[in-house]
């Protein structure tokens, strides 16, 4: 048992040293010149990092990727063709030999009387590469996190033993910090409760609406743990940075400011806690902790809370500075260093069990920087926004690659606007500027024990195309702007069902 064997490591190793007073450099020379460092041997790994995890999860990244940066060189190749005779029958065995899925037949039909809609096959191809990949993630579980997982029941047995009954992430929207879980923080994705906004910013009453729902079922059924064990609800942040050009590719949604995305999310962070005790009662189970990104290096900085969930906006344990410390240490040994590093960080005397959780987190990514460093020199090439689609709605539990998906979860787009917004933004830099549209998978989950709920979900879909459509009227009249309409049943292991698309001409004319 891998997770409660590290749990308890960390718990023995309490102790008082002297605190570090050294922070991670941003200094933008020393990064760039790791990067023409050459990879590192088997021998220069970190001590805690697991080699096998790191080949496996790379592999998986390459392939999904792979079969989105794929598409616009083979549309190319088809593009070349439309003249020729029998086009259709050509274009269609390319890209089932290259993407392995045909293109919409009602497009590339009209191929002589106008020019081809690209726009439209290329937003086509990009919604058949999200669907493949998810039907792929429930049928394999690839990431090995699925809920009947080794991986997952050890780590929800290491959450317990830590003093915690439910651990509820909400990173930023951007594309980068959409592995956050699975990579950075090797959490297994069915353990954790993940809602990605702006900036971080939260919901505060939708999250103590589901802090309501989880007390609720531990207390009528037991979820989780039993409802009088003394365990609490853990709710995290992460707000993103950027070591390599701070100024320009932080957060967008706090201008690129980390020093102003972290507060804002230390202040969310409070006032949920303040919800919670001025709704129900001052002994309410809620525990914070506020980590940081560096969207350069997936390293880590975790702002260590106190007992009273107090943390610094100027303190913090540094997992690239701690990888430096320890790299040369026996494993307990860099266990037991990096658990004083994390006691030294906290404002006040901090509990035994979220000592422990925050060296469990530090000491996985500890891998993950050697991950970076392995297949990425060190430093990801793209230092910026590259995300392949916009992912709108409730859902998407099977997206957790960098720079795959912009998250907006909403339930409606007047209410989720801001998100959005920033998303399309996004994409007319990515994708706008270069003609080609913007592509929206819309998705909304539903409980298939709930009588309806399948057919509110579709009608939701449907509502929140129609609000797109409208908010953004003049891309989709350019054929700019295309969706695939989404539903899924989150009490099933199946991949999400296609309802529609813009490009369906059932629904809507192609261009």
């Amino acid at each position: 048992m891998a997770y409660r064997n590290l749990a308890k490591t960390a718990l023995r190793t309490l102790g008082p040293t002297a605190p570090s007073k050294r922070q991670l450099s941003s200094q933008a020379s020393q990064l760039e010149a790791k990067r023409s460092d050459s990879l590192p041997s088997m021998s220069s790994f970190h001590p805690l990092t697991d080699v096998t995890s790191n080949k496996y999860l790379y592999s998986y990244e390459s392939e999904v990727k792979e079969s989105f940066d794929q598409i616009v060189p083979v549309l190319k190749r088809v593009s070349e063709l439309q003249h020729e005779q029998n086009f259709v029958d050509h274009a269609q065995q390319l890209t089932m030999a290259e993407l392995g899925f045909a293109l919409p037949t009602h497009v590339l039909e009209k191929a002589w009387v106008r020019p081809l809609d690209m726009r439209g096959l290329f937003s086509w191809s990009v919604f058949q590469a999200y669907k493949k990949s998810s039907d792929n993630f429930f049928a394999c579980d690839p990431l090995k996190g699925g809920e009947q997982s080794i991986e997952a029941r050890d780590f929800e047995s290491l959450l317990q033993d830590c003093g915690f009954h439910l651990l509820d992430v909400t990173p930023c929207a951007d594309g980068r910090l959409a592995h956050s879980i699975a990579y950075v923080l090797r959490i297994p994705f069915s353990a954790v409760r993940r809602r990605s906004h702006a900036g971080a910013l939260f919901d505060v009453e939708q999250t103590v609406n589901r802090w309501v729902k989880t007390e609720h079922h531990r207390y009528r059924q037991g979820g989780g743990n039993n409802a009088h064990s003394p365990t609490s609800y853990l709710k995290i942040v992460t707000y993103h940075f950027s070591s390599v050009d701070p100024s320009h590719q932080g957060c967008a949604a706090h201008g690129s400011d980390d020093s102003v995305a972290a507060s804002a999310g230390l202040q969310r962070l409070y006032d949920f806690r303040e919800a919670i005790e001025n709704s129900f009662c001052c002994g309410a189970s809620v525990d914070l902790l506020l980590i940081g990104i560096d969207t350069d290096t997936d390293a880590i900085r975790v702002h260590v809370p106190g007992a009273d969930s107090s943390m610094s906006l100027d303190s913090w344990v540094s997992a690239l500075e701690i990888y430096e410390e320890t790299q040369f240490m026996e494993k307990e040994e860099a266990l037991k260093k990096i658990s004083q590093r994390v006691q030294e960080c906290a404002p006040s005397k901090p509990e035994t069990g979220m000592v422990a959780f925050i060296t469990h987190l530090v000491a996985n990514n500890i891998s993950q920087i050697d991950y970076v460093r392995q297949f990425h020199a060190g430093l990801y090439s793209d230092a910026g926004h590259a995300e392949r689609f916009i992912g709108v709605g409730i859902g998407f539990k099977e997206v957790h690659l960098r720079n795959l998906t912009y998250f907006s979860h909403l339930d409606t787009v007047e209410e989720g606007a801001p998100d959005l917004d920033v998303g399309v933004k996004i994409f007319k830099g990515l994708n706008v500027s270069r003609d080609l549209p913007i592509p929206v998978v819309i998705r909304f989950d539903y409980s298939g024990r709930v009588p309806g709920a399948k057919e509110r979900a579709i009608a939701d879909c449907r509502r929140v195309d129609a609000a797109i459509a409208m908010r953004y009227r003049e891309l989709v009249a350019d054929g700019l702007l295309h969706t695939f309409l989404t539903i899924r049943d989150r009490d099933q292991k199946a991949p999400a069902e296609a309802i529609g698309s813009s490009l369906d001409p059932s629904l809507q004319e192609a261009h």
